[in-house]
C-alpha cells in the first residue's frame, strides 16, 4: 500500500482504546498491509522515559505547564522518529492518543486552554494533524471502574483525578469533536468490543478509500 495514512484513536481514561487498537491491527496485518502502531506518551525511547516521568504516580507537584511541555516534548521525539518516517514511506500509522489528548486533558482539564496547548505542540511537530480520529466516548465513571477492575493496568497519575476533573476532559473531547467533525468520529465505547470493533474498522476502511 503506497497511501499513507495517519489515525489517531482518543478518548478518556477505560474507553478501551488500547484493546481495540491491537484487535485493529491484527486486521491490518491479515490485509498484508504495512502499519505502525504506536503510543502517547512514548512510543520511542526517549518518549518513553519522557512518559514514565509525566504518568508516575508520585509526582502530584508537577506543574500544569510542566505537564503540557512535557507531552509536547514526548510528542516532538516521538513524530520525529517514528511517524514522520513511517508516513515517507507510505505506512498506515495507528497511534493511541495524540495531540487531541493535550488539548483535552491539559487545554481543558488544566484549564490551559485549548489554544494555548495547541501552539506549544504546533511548535512541536509543526501544522501535522492526523487524517483521522477515532474518539471513543464513555461516561467517566464507567470508565474508571473499568480501570479499578482490571488490576494488570497500570494506574497512573491521570487516573486518580478528582471525577470533576474526568468531566470536565469528556466534554472538551464532544467540543473538539464538534469543532474537528471532518476529522474526529466518535464512538460510542459503551458498548461490547466486538461492536465497537466493528464500528472502528468500518470507519477505517471509509478513511482509506478516499
Amino acid at each position: 500500500m503506497s497511501k499513507s495514512l495517519f489515525i489517531t484513536f482518543e478518548g478518556p481514561e477505560g474507553a478501551g482504546k488500547t484493546t481495540i487498537l491491537k484487535k485493529i491491527v491484527e486486521r491490518f496485518q491479515e490485509q498484508g498491509i504495512d502499519i505502525l502502531a504506536t503510543r502517547e506518551p512514548g512510543g520511542s525511547y526517549i518518549a518513553e522515559q519522557i512518559r514514565q516521568v509525566i504518568l508516575n504516580p508520585a509526582h502530584t507537584e508537577m506543574d500544569a505547564r510542566t505537564e503540557a511541555l512535557l507531552y509536547a516534548a514526548a510528542r516532538s521525539q516521538h513524530f520525529a522518529e517514528k511517524i514522520e518516517p513511517a508516513l515517507a514511506e507510505g505506512k498506515i500509522v495507528l497511534c493511541d492518543r495524540f495531540i487531541d489528548s493535550s488539548l483535552a486533558y491539559q487545554g481543558v482539564g488544566r484549564s490551559l486552554g485549548i489554544n494555548e496547548v495547541y501552539d506549544i505542540n504546533v511548535f512541536a511537530i509543526g501544522n501535522k494533524m492526523p487524517d483521522c480520529t477515532i474518539l471513543f466516548d464513555l461516561e467517566p465513571e464507567v470508565g474508571l471502574a473499568r480501570i479499578h477492575a482490571h488490576s494488570e493496568r497500570e494506574i497512573n497519575r491521570l487516573d486518580v483525578e478528582s471525577l470533576a476533573f474526568h468531566h470536565s476532559v469528556r466534554e472538551a473531547y464532544l467540543q473538539l469533536a464538534n469543532k474537528y467533525s471532518e476529522r474526529i468520529q466518535i464512538v460510542d465505547a459503551n458498548r461490547p468490543i466486538e461492536v465497537v470493533v466493528e464500528d472502528v474498522w468500518r470507519i477505517l476502511q471509509t478513511s482509506i478509500a478516499k
